[in-house]
């Protein structure tokens, strides 16, 4: 038998693909690593997102019960799939200079995601498009539902307990009943149960449909389901204590009571489920047509060029990340300061109330109380400087009550407009009341005046604040950043209004010294 010509021997197209797909995969592993790491620190320290440990093996347990299928499929380049690479990319450039978690993260799993066609083609993409979109729920996503669903877990309960006949006051997240009081945390939310509820209930809906809608459908239910089930817990656990004189239902066992609701709910619904289960598909039992010496020549030249071209996309961004860091590097602490003295108003050490706002780890903070003719003002600075994912001005967690208070409440909002030394200046106003302190003891009422401090000028709302903070930095003026809140006694709304008036331009000018100094 004659042998075989070297241009006739054949071998497979996946003995490039799949070394390049890796290459590619780590390549951006280690670029984005920060942001990887910005995850895996949320997994560590929060249980609401704990499941993201999980994700990966899932996904690569996914993908692997496709081999035989994958097995059968030509791995064909796309390089078209650079361009949303690249939008991508971008996308994370703008969010890491920004410093905002969510879109950053996003954008690095999408560009995992992404590997796949650029690397092997669309067609196998198709083959496990669920086991890669499932990688997005690695995100630690969702932590600004927690507040809206911890005012509907109120509205319910307290509306549920009313129907029932138990009368109930309530006030802010907080609720009195015959027995006892009641609050709203952010465990109380349903955050958790929803994260867990959707992934479980989406891997369920792949598992066992192979209709769209099917999977849609149930999807959509084990989003419902958890928020529903979340509201009816949390007025169980209230009635239970009740019922009890606070005896059940109120330490440990609260939390007791809610995983194992939770665990009762999630079978119920995988019960309902299997009603409509359909059948598996059938393997296919042929393999990848190899390729002649040639074409895996052209192949593997195809798949080297795609690699290098995905590789350049996803390494751009951090040549000019690192250029911008590289010029903010040498940063000195800031210096607060304000002076003793601003007109007629003098500091003073008693202040006008007993509360704080909840803004977490500042590079510097500043509290004054200036005591004036119309009353006493309390001033708070909180700046930032180099921020990271530990430190940014606009975060989650800031705010003027922490998620978990239970003492003080917020109510009201909307914006007042102030004269800020020469130019008008928008502040977001609200106000906030004090723990009860006993029968005929007035609890405090404070009005609150707040808003950021970005590149030489005052901004209101999250949003503005990130951007004007990205085109700061865009201009070489640093990542600086501060909240100003000034309170009052209600009593003392005057106060408030004639100090702001008088010397938030003051302020402002003590913040551009500190940002100038940098």
């Amino acid at each position: 038998m004659s042998a075989i010509p070297a241009d006739l021997r054949l071998t497979s197209p996946w003995r490039s693909a799949w070394p390049a797909l890796l290459a590619l995969v780590g390549a951006i592993v280690l670029l984005y690593r920060d942001t990887l790491m910005a995850m895996v620190d949320v997994w560590t320290r929060s249980e609401t997102f704990a499941h993201g440990w999980v994700v990966a093996p899932i996904a690569l347990w996914l993908i692997w019960r496709q081999r035989q299928r994958l097995a059968t499929l030509t791995p064909q380049p796309a390089p078209w799939v650079l361009l949303p690479m690249a939008a991508l990319a971008l996308a994370w450039f703008a969010a890491d200079l920004v410093v905002v978690n969510a879109p950053a993260q996003f954008a690095f799993v999408g560009l995992l995601i992404l590997a796949v066609p650029a690397v092997l083609g669309f067609e196998v993409m198709r083959a496990i498009l669920f086991p890669l979109l499932f990688l997005l729920f690695a995100v630690p996503f969702g932590e600004f539902t927690v507040q809206p669903m911890m005012e509907w877990t109120a509205d319910f309960v307290v509306l549920a307990l009313q129907w029932t006949g138990v009368p109930v006051f309530r006030e802010g997240l907080r609720f009195v009943i015959p027995t006892g009081s009641w609050s709203v945390i952010d465990e109380c939310s349903g955050v958790r149960y929803l994260m867990a509820s959707f992934m479980v209930g989406s891997l369920f809906a792949y598992l066992n449909y192979r209709s769209y809608r099917k999977r849609a459908v149930f999807m959509a239910f084990s989003l419902v389901v958890p928020i529903l089930a979340n509201w009816l817990r949390a007025y169980i656990i209230v009635m239970l204590g009740h019922l009890s004189d606070n005896k059940i239902a109120t330490g440990v066992d609260h939390i007791l009571y809610g995983w194992v609701f939770f665990g009762a709910v999630i079978f119920v619904m995988f019960v309902i489920g299997m009603r409509w289960a359909d059948p598996d598909e059938p393997v296919p039992g042929r393999g990848a047509a190899a390729l002649s010496a040639e074409a895996s020549q052209a192949a593997r030249q195809r798949t080297v060029v795609a690699l290098a071209g995905a590789t350049l996309v996803v390494l751009l961004p951090h040549v000019a990340l690192w250029g911008l860091q590289a010029s903010e590097r040498a940063q000195a602490e800031p210096q607060l300061h304000l002076p003793d003295r601003l007109g007629a108003w003098q500091a003073t050490e008693a202040s006008s109330a007993d509360w704080s706002p909840h803004f977490v780890n500042p590079s510097a903070a500043l509290r004054r109380s200036y005591a004036g003719p119309a009353g006493t003002v309390t001033v708070d600075v909180f700046y930032y400087r180099a921020q990271n994912a530990e430190r940014k001005l606009v975060n989650s967690l800031n705010g003027l009550i922490s998620h978990n208070e239970r003492q003080w409440s917020q109510r009201g909002g909307g914006t007042v407009a102030v004269d800020g030394g020469g130019q008008p200046v928008t502040l977001r106003a609200a106000e906030v009341i004090g723990p009860e302190r006993g029968s005929g003891v007035p609890r405090q009422h404070l009005v609150v005046w707040h808003g950021y401090w970005v590149d030489g000028r005052f901004v209101t709302g999250d949003l503005p604040a990130k951007l004007a903070g990205a085109a700061s930095r865009l201009r070489g003026h640093g990542d600086d950043g501060a909240v100003l809140v000034l309170h009052a006694p209600a009593a003392s709304k005057a106060a408030l209004q004639a100090f702001a008036s008088e010397h938030l331009g003051v302020v402002a000018q003590s913040l551009q010294r500190v940002h100038d100094a940098r």
